[in-house]
């Protein structure tokens, strides 16, 4: 009698907690976490605090009544390897490092992996119709535009330099983010401009891309073709720059690229395609010949704002400046760009893979190894390597790899590589079915689906985060778009 009088209460509470949910992803750093939460990591998610009410709120219940995707199954093995390796580093005597033991890197490895998948199951359980995924794509929506909002006023300072406006931007980061605002690069809501590119790429640009792509929106108001995803993705690429992120712009355009060539909307072959008078030799050309023309001026576009921005800064104008020099070549060209730390950490975390291959040592221990394992080189070539490797007072937190694939070698070995693997090729299927479904509705899910997939093989290259919110949504989505569908075709097909 009192649950059913409470279940109207219970159903805003969760209505609330899933819209805060989402609007909450774009902050990644938040300050007011306690100790308990992870209150002195680096990642703090703000959309933690409603992903604990939906956890117990509708996860938990369903979890109990309702069966579970196969889809969700396919991450079972990934997180029973990475327990049974981390169980196993236990064993094996690791010396604490700047005071952290192996047990506490061990447990929050395994905490941040269990908060990670969270995330997914939650996406996953909160869609049960199309209503439901379009409601989620129109929240993410506009929490990204409040993200890409706040990282325009950020650009404005860089354009229009004033001590005025930076001293209220940082004033108003500090209680957004743990670290503090930098006056040459934006970084919207998250704890670096290079986690804001990697959000705006990741989490924001496959769903608002593939609308475009597929000539879809979950919004009803346009002007004529003018959507809000036309707006999302040309803030987007003007603003993204101003994150003067190498990696971040690179899988930028990589992205467009790639998604314009390969997931436009296939034309209906019942349908004759009129082109204006003149255009002959258009229509001489071959289907490929003709995408990779849009693709190249789609290309030039991207790179226009890039250049621009870019110019503002001699650091970041070294991605096309060093190519002026007679002897160049690609090995020297990415030591030019700063990249010679991350391949360090790249490195090192293939050789801990090399010495522990069937296991790893267990999620969060490669920053135990890290020395051992360092490439034979000049450290002091190095300068971030060699301020990592050097003891410091007040300097207590242990590097990673900073890239996702090496992580998984490294920490969980060739079985958890595999098995994680086995998760998004899962999640790859579910795309390339929703895609070449003949439903409008589901080929826009398909395409945006294969296009995250992209953004993710792209921006894992760069980050190694479990508890970052990003890829879980979008494996989420993915994996709740293709349970919807068949389970309306299974409904369709008994009535």
């Amino acid at each position: 009698m009192i649950l059913g009088r409470l279940g109207p209460v219970l159903q805003v509470i969760q209505r609330v907690a899933w819209v805060l949910l989402l609007l909450a992803l774009p902050v990644t750093s938040f300050p007011y976490f306690p100790p308990a939460m992870g209150g002195e990591a680096l990642v703090r998610p703000l959309s933690l605090y409603p992903l604990g009410v939906l956890i117990f709120l509708l996860v938990l219940p369903c979890l109990i009544r309702k069966p579970i995707s196969k889809t969700v199954l396919t991450l079972v093995p990934f997180v029973l390897v990475a327990a049974a390796s981390s169980l196993v580093s236990l064993l094996r005597g690791i010396e604490p490092s700047l005071g952290i033991s192996v047990e506490a890197r061990v447990l929050r490895g395994m905490f941040t992996l269990l908060i990670g998948c969270s995330f997914y199951l939650t996406m996953v359980v909160l869609h049960e119709t199309v209503d439901d995924l379009r409601f989620s794509l129109r929240w993410i929506y506009a929490g990204g535009a409040i993200a890409l909002l706040w990282g325009s006023i950020q650009a404005v300072n860089i354009a229009f330099p004033g001590a005025g406006l930076f001293a209220f931007l940082e004033r108003a980061q500090s209680y957004i983010s743990i670290r503090p605002l930098r006056p040459d690069r934006i970084a919207g809501l998250t704890y670096e401009p290079h986690w804001f590119a990697e959000q705006i790429i990741l989490l924001l640009l496959p769903w608002s891309l593939a609308a475009i792509l597929s000539g879809y929106s979950v919004f009803q108001r346009r002007w004529r073709w003018l959507t809000v995803e036309w707006f999302l993705v040309i803030w987007s690429v003007i603003l993204l720059p101003f994150t003067f992120s190498r990696a971040g712009l690179m899988n930028l355009v990589i992205l467009i690229m790639i998604s314009v060539l390969l997931f436009r909307q296939r034309p209906r072959r019942d349908v004759e395609v009129r082109l204006p008078a003149g255009a002959d030799r258009w229509r001489g050309l071959s289907p490929l010949q003709r995408r990779s023309l849009e693709s190249i001026l789609v290309l030039a576009v991207v790179i226009l704002p890039i250049y621009v921005v870019g110019a503002r800064n001699l650091f970041f104008a070294r991605l096309w400046e060093y190519w002026r020099k007679p002897e160049a070549n690609l090995q020297e060209y990415v030591s030019y760009l700063g990249f010679d730390a991350r391949l360090v950490y790249a490195q090192a975390a293939f050789n801990t893979y090399l010495a522990y291959p069937i296991l790893g040592v267990g999620l969060g221990n490669y920053a135990f190894y890290f020395e051992e394992m360092l490439p034979y080189r000049p450290i002091a070539e190095v300068p971030e390597v060699l301020l990592m490797v050097t003891p410091e007072p007040g300097r207590d937190r242990l590097i990673t790899a900073k890239n996702l694939y090496l992580r998984l070698l490294a920490e969980t070995g060739i079985v958890g590589a595999v098995t994680f693997m086995a998760f998004v090729i899962a999640n790859l299927g579910c795309a390339l079915y929703l895609w070449l479904s003949k439903h409008k509705e589901w080929v826009y899910w398909g395409t945006a689906s294969l296009c995250g997939l992209l953004a993710f093989s792209l921006s894992a290259l760069t980050f190694d985060s479990f508890v970052i919110p990003n890829m879980w949504v979008l494996f989420g989505l993915i994996t709740a778009a293709t349970r919807v569908m068949m389970s309306r075709s299974q409904v369709q097909m008994l009535v």
